[in-house]
């Protein structure tokens, strides 16, 4: 037999996994996390007919002839690069933007897929479309440790915050230093002037209640530059004093009256006692805007819905009843140093094998690994123009072939014509 006819053969099947892989590529034009796959040829053996030859007694060398016995598929490469962005809003949806992997359960084994479409379960495992938990680590008591080893990532629902008991009042804004004369009493240049400030604070049980804070102006010198302000605080009935203090001005800076800087007061007496931030209060002319900034203290909160966020380095945030929020868990993120080499399992899964090397673990956003998008998945990265090339590349391909063994075939007949 001809040995075109069975060149022709290998070209018709190298050519027919082109089309297979082609069309692959293109039935996942949408499949989230998808990469597109190309094939690569070679050729195959190639038989001796003639060896080279050495130069020799004044001739020339001779080059080997060789006929190719057809061609092979050497492989199927898997393209890597970063797909667009499809935005969703959902916050289960987690794109990966650079190198990387989500890892999810299989059983015993561990899987790696680039498709982020996650949700929580009614057991409060967070898991793929196919119910394959996620991996990572579950928070305790709000601190995630990423040195242990991943695992199922579990919200834990009906879990509570205790309450804290307000102690720090932080106050910002200006108390004016302008004088206000008192048209029944010349001399007094506001001196008299107050100003109140509500509080909404908790005690140790959580619950909530508004204390007041008034400034009253004592002494008051802009030549100076200095004033005195008394400082009282009231209970929620507005008339029960918890306690009072004195802050001083120099320079519209708040001192303890010899110069030093005084940073807070301290108010009232326990289990109602109080220390307040006057780090940022000046004294300037102009309106008395004085105003809480902060407080610390909560009221006790729940975890009843599955309402949460998620953050750049996957870190899964909790939203409780009280609107606190609290780091519930962290995804996990894999990397390899031979992405070529893993192997697909199907649902947009892979697995590792001897030539991918062992996966390296770690949290999203360090070194070599991705960020995390929240409310958006990877859309795939199937080029249509490119495949659609593909395919018309490949048909040619395989009517050429064909044409190589129906020419063969009439050599054939041709020669076996020549018995009649």
């Amino acid at each position: 037999m001809l040995r075109s006819l069975y060149s022709g053969i290998s070209g018709l099947h190298a050519h027919q996994q082109m089309m297979d892989v082609t069309g692959n590529n293109i039935a996942n034009v949408n499949t989230v996390g998808f990469k597109a796959n190309t094939v690569q040829f070679q050729d195959t053996l190639s038989q001796m007919l003639g060896a080279a030859g050495a130069p020799q007694n004044g001739q020339g060398g001779t080059n080997p002839a060789q006929v190719g016995l057809g061609v092979k598929n050497a492989g199927i490469l898997s393209n890597w690069a970063q797909g667009s962005q499809e935005t969703t809003g959902r916050s289960g949806d987690m794109m990966i933007q650079g190198d990387g992997f989500f890892i999810t359960r299989s059983g015993n084994e561990d899987l790696y897929t680039r498709a982020g479409s996650f949700t929580f379960d009614a057991n409060g495992l967070l898991v793929n479309a196919t119910g394959q938990p996620v991996q990572g680590w579950t928070a305790v008591d709000g601190k995630v440790n990423t040195a242990g080893k991943p695992g199922d990532i579990k919200m834990p629902l009906g879990s509570t915050i205790e309450p804290i008991r307000t102690s720090k009042i932080t106050l910002k804004g200006n108390l004016s230093s302008d004088d206000i004369p008192n048209p029944t009493d010349p001399t007094n240049k506001g001196l008299t002037y107050t100003t109140t400030i509500p509080v909404k604070v908790y005690d140790s049980q959580g619950a909530p209640h508004t204390v007041t804070a008034k400034f009253s102006r004592t002494a008051n010198d802009n030549a100076a530059d200095t004033s005195t302000w008394g400082v009282e605080l009231f209970a929620e009935d507005g008339t029960t004093s918890l306690g009072t203090d004195t802050l001083n001005f120099e320079g519209g800076k708040p001192t303890d009256g010899s110069g030093t800087a005084k940073t807070s007061l301290a108010i009232g007496t326990p289990p109602n006692d109080y220390t307040i931030d006057t780090t940022d209060i000046t004294s300037y002319s102009g309106l008395s805007d004085a105003r809480v900034f902060d407080t610390d203290g909560q009221a006790a909160g729940a975890l009843t819905s599955l309402s949460y966020t998620v953050s750049d380095t996957g870190q899964i945030i909790g939203v409780y009843s009280n609107g606190l929020k609290e780091v519930l868990g962290q995804v996990a993120m894999a990397t390899f140093k031979n992405v070529n080499g893993l192997e697909k399992v199907g649902d947009s899964g892979y697995r590792s094998t001897v030539n991918s090397g062992y996966a390296q673990v770690g949290e999203p956003g360090s070194a070599g690994m991705g960020q995390v998008i929240s409310g958006a998945l990877e859309m795939s990265n199937v080029d249509l123009a490119q495949e659609f090339t593909n395919l018309v590349i490949a048909q040619r391909g395989f009517q050429a072939n064909s044409r190589v063994i129906t020419t063969s075939d009439e050599l054939l007949q041709e020669l076996v014509s020549m018995k009649r």
